[in-house]
């Protein structure tokens, strides 16, 4: 099979152009703000029409059967639940386009998946959280956001990519993604959030990554701290 065939029968890769907002037909769909920009690339991106994978350790072996999701610190209920018990929770879809740092975007995606405000309200956020760290499955990952993105209303915890479950290379069954911020911020293999009164650095911040990471920010994005 040559190279141009198996790019084409790619089921990942966008053959058209990226719609528009005001294209979608589904009114129930959370469309993400950034998504409305006339230039939807940010600065010193460039948009893909495959959808890459990247990741620190490798795709983990996740035990779909013993998978458990918790969310804890600074709440007043601690939770975890099951793989069954989280993907019967209200769902929904999220139109919003996505930005890794190493200078890829990916126009277009819808996701589906469990808003991070209903984690967030089933748990009860005491006052002094103001952040959020996220954990993986990935050897201990972590990554952390600040509430204000991480409770924004197109931020979930996504188990479905464009109406398929998102495969395990990509960070299924579960991967949080949080659309306003660069990608390695919508943490893979997601396994756990814990609500935070500081700011504490995770696996790529920890080495250099911005504490916040928005895309848009100054000339070149919020990608480093030094």
């Amino acid at each position: 099979m040559s190279f141009l065939n198996r790019l084409f029968n790619d089921p990942l890769y966008q053959q058209n152009d990226p719609r528009k907002p005001e294209e979608i037909d589904e009114s129930e769909i959370i469309v993400s703000p950034d998504t409305r920009r006339e230039n939807r690339v940010p600065p010193g991106q460039t948009r893909t029409r495959k959808w890459p994978v990247l990741d620190a350790h490798g795709t983990p072996e996740v035990d779909l059967a013993t998978w458990e999701f918790a969310a804890d610190g600074l709440v007043e209920n601690p939770k975890q639940w099951s793989l069954d018990e989280f993907m019967q929770m209200p769902a929904v879809k999220v139109y919003a386009d996505f930005h890794c740092v190493t200078r890829w975007s990916r126009l277009d995606n819808v996701w589906s998946g469990v808003s991070t405000r209903e984690v967030a309200r089933l748990v009860g956020l005491k006052p002094e959280a103001k952040f959020a760290l996220a954990y993986g499955h990935d050897e201990g990952w972590t990554t952390n956001i600040p509430l204000e993105y991480f409770l924004a209303e197109d931020s979930l915890f996504a188990w479905s990519h464009d109406g398929q479950p998102i495969a395990p290379e990509h960070g299924g069954p579960v991967r949080l993604i949080v659309p306003q911020l660069y990608a390695w911020k919508s943490a893979k293999w997601v396994k756990g959030i814990r609500f935070l009164e500081s700011d504490q650095p995770g696996f790529w911040e920890e080495g250099g990554y911005h504490m916040r990471g928005v895309p848009w920010n100054g000339g070149d994005g919020e990608r480093f701290r030094w």
